[in-house]
């Protein structure tokens, strides 16, 4: 159940709107939409040294069971560059070997490969892209992220349409 697993959420700096609805559906008692974020544990402060933010980035991931990363132009270019946050956070979920739910911003339902950070499409991960979406993203977290672990696929994944039309 993706309301009991801590949940780390990764984005691009500039998407920073697009977490916040999140946190707005997950808030929302008319949307079941539920996630225990692990950005609440170890709050790093604006003024903190990088190697301060990206040991505290590792321990909230080293708490977290799944990942969502927003999937945004600006998510493939930072997580790509090799020396942004997101890219450090895209090295440490790989070396951690976390389930990956990539949610296309545009609302797409399928692989977008301009979403999706070079070292995770280089690695073959297993990853799993769905709309922007609380239903399909829960979906995601409950039944790709609960069988990731005993999975050997590789790449990257999408629903069918059949799967969005029975939520």
């Amino acid at each position: 159940m993706s309301y009991r697993n801590k949940t780390y959420v990764a984005f691009a700096s500039e998407n920073i709107h697009l977490y916040r609805l999140m946190e707005a559906w997950r808030e929302n008692k008319k949307i079941g939409f539920d996630f225990y974020d692990a950005h609440d544990l170890y709050i790093s402060r604006d003024s903190s040294k990088p190697e301060t933010i990206k040991r505290n980035l590792r321990q909230r991931m080293s708490n977290a069971k799944q990942i969502i990363i927003i999937g945004t132009p600006e998510a493939k270019k930072k997580g790509s560059d090799g020396k942004s946050f997101l890219a450090y956070e895209i090295d440490v979920m790989m070396e951690f070997n976390l389930p990956v739910v990539i949610a296309n911003h545009d609302g797409g339902k399928k692989v977008n490969r301009n979403f999706i950070p070079t070292p995770l499409l280089n690695a073959n991960y297993y990853t799993m892209s769905v709309a922007l979406s609380p239903a399909i993203i829960k979906y995601a977290l409950d039944d790709y992220a609960a069988a990731y672990a005993s999975s050997s696929n590789e790449g990257c994944y999408y629903y069918k349409q059949s799967v969005y039309d029975g939520l």
